[in-house]
């Protein structure tokens, strides 16, 4: 069976920046076996739960929005965007499904933050460096990280034949994970030491964020296509055991009335 991986609209207020980006999110998915399930952000939270209930995994997608900073408990910087709280509920939500089931959870720069956050952890608010966040258009890489050796994302991209402790990104973001959240670990750092990637520290439990795009290259870049092939595969086992678990229907034998 083709496993559902709840995505939610990137933004309530955007549906221009929704048409462009979900379908990219969808047909990675889609492309390495998975069913990519839209959830829309008004939706109460019965309906959002209900939504979660039938999907097998979450992909939290980017977003122009950035968290509220109320949430981890710090000012507003100037250059941090205003935030989308439907987005925010609805995130929080499908967390909560995810963490209480066991479901695999992958989260794209934006993702990646509310991630964090829900995980009590912090963000930058802006990052001021000499290395290039800001991959586009005329700069499709914007640099390289570092990843941790013996980190689930390291063996990810080892497994797909990606060699050496170094990866070339498409990072698009200002802001980054600061304190990390709980149960999270920092897996990957650009060279200014910014926190490119987090996963779950429980080796039982696929939770996997990363600031780049694996969306945008998954068509050309091995390394990209990795990311998405080894979500939709642990979502696939999720899928599978599911099934299993559920208890059989015994029915009256009508020979024994």
């Amino acid at each position: 069976m083709r496993p559902r991986i709840a995505i939610p609209l990137p933004h309530s207020e955007r549906p221009d920046y929704n048409e462009r980006t979900w379908p990219q999110y969808a047909r990675a998915v889609e492309a390495c076996g998975g069913e990519a399930v839209a959830i829309p952000l008004d939706g109460t939270p019965e309906e959002i739960a209900r939504q979660a209930a039938e999907c097998h995994a979450v992909l939290l997608p980017g977003s122009p929005a950035d968290v509220d900073p109320q949430k981890y408990s710090q000012p507003r910087h100037p250059h941090t965007s205003a935030a989308d709280p439907k987005r925010d509920n609805v995130d929080e939500l499908l967390l909560q499904d995810a963490y209480h089931l066991h479901k695999p959870v992958l989260g794209i720069c934006y993702g990646l933050q509310s991630l964090n956050v829900w995980r009590s952890g912090t963000l930058v608010q802006h990052i001021e460096s000499e290395v290039n966040h800001e991959a586009g258009k005329h700069v499709p890489i914007a640099h390289a990280v570092k990843l941790e050796p013996q980190s689930r994302l390291a063996a990810i991209l080892e497994g797909a034949g990606v060699k050496g402790a170094e990866l070339p990104v498409n990072s698009s973001h200002h802001q980054s994970p600061e304190t990390v959240g709980d149960g999270l670990k920092a897996v990957a750092r650009s060279q200014d030491g910014v926190i490119e990637a987090l996963e779950g520290s429980n080796p039982a439990h696929f939770v996997l964020g990363v600031q780049w795009h694996p969306e945008r290259g998954f068509e050309q870049d091995r390394a990209s296509r990795a990311i998405f092939e080894s979500f939709t595969r642990e979502a696939a086992a999720y899928a599978r055991q599911e099934e299993k678990d559920k208890p059989s229907v015994i029915r009256d034998d009508p020979k024994s009335s």
